[in-house]
């Protein structure tokens, strides 16, 4: 099995390399922006972190834009934090236009008193059986780093949520799409339980 991590510039990329190698070490990881490599993977991971605006453009500019639209469209495809923000259309931050691959937006924190960003670890409520909640106990705690949170247009879309002042969505899937606010690579055994079961995820 190839797994490609996409590699734009933006993004905890060994990080998220090295705890997917963890979990399935048959795998053959490839951290890459090449288009003709992410096309040839089985599964494809987008992770990211940092401005949105930066790292839409370093998407376009790296070329691999394209390669990630198709394998949301078509592969299991797994997205984190900044990676779960592009796929929606429209970010507060820098009023960036993202992929436009799921109906909603991606608002910042308003909540009076709140330190922002949002950092630390969090207690994810499943909202609704997924195959990449296996053997993860409902309301485990996930490790965030975040200022702005996904607002899906469509409640079904919703897969996870969390607590910060008020709640919000903070896990997503649709079809082969699934996608975190949080960071496994960082939260531990369950960040690790996650990762493993996209690997063996047969949507």
């Amino acid at each position: 099995m190839r797994i490609a991590v996409v590699d734009y510039g933006m993004g905890n990329l060994r990080s998220v390399s090295k705890a997917i190698e963890h979990v399935t070490p048959q795998a053959e990881v490839m951290v890459t922006a090449d288009p003709d490599r992410i096309a040839s993977c089985e599964r494809v991971v987008v992770p990211g972190q940092g401005a949105m605006p930066d790292c839409m453009r370093q998407l376009r500019e790296s070329g691999a834009r394209e390669a990630v639209i198709e394998a949301a469209r078509s592969k299991p495809f797994l997205g984190i934090c900044i990676g779960l923000q592009m796929l929606f259309e429209h970010g507060e931050e820098g009023d960036t236009q993202g992929l436009g691959l799921l109906a909603g937006d991606v608002p910042r924190f308003s909540v009076p008193g709140l330190k922002i960003p949002h950092m630390g670890w969090n207690e994810v409520l499943q909202t609704r059986a997924h195959p990449l909640w296996a053997d993860i106990a409902d309301a485990s705690r996930f490790y965030f780093v975040h200022s702005y949170y996904p607002a899906p247009r469509d409640p079904a879309l919703t897969a996870g949520t969390a607590v910060y002042g008020k709640p919000f969505t903070c896990a997503v899937a649709r079809d082969n799409i699934f996608a975190v606010q949080f960071h496994p690579e960082k939260s531990q055994s369950a960040g690790l339980q996650l990762l493993s079961n996209f690997v063996r995820w047969r949507p």
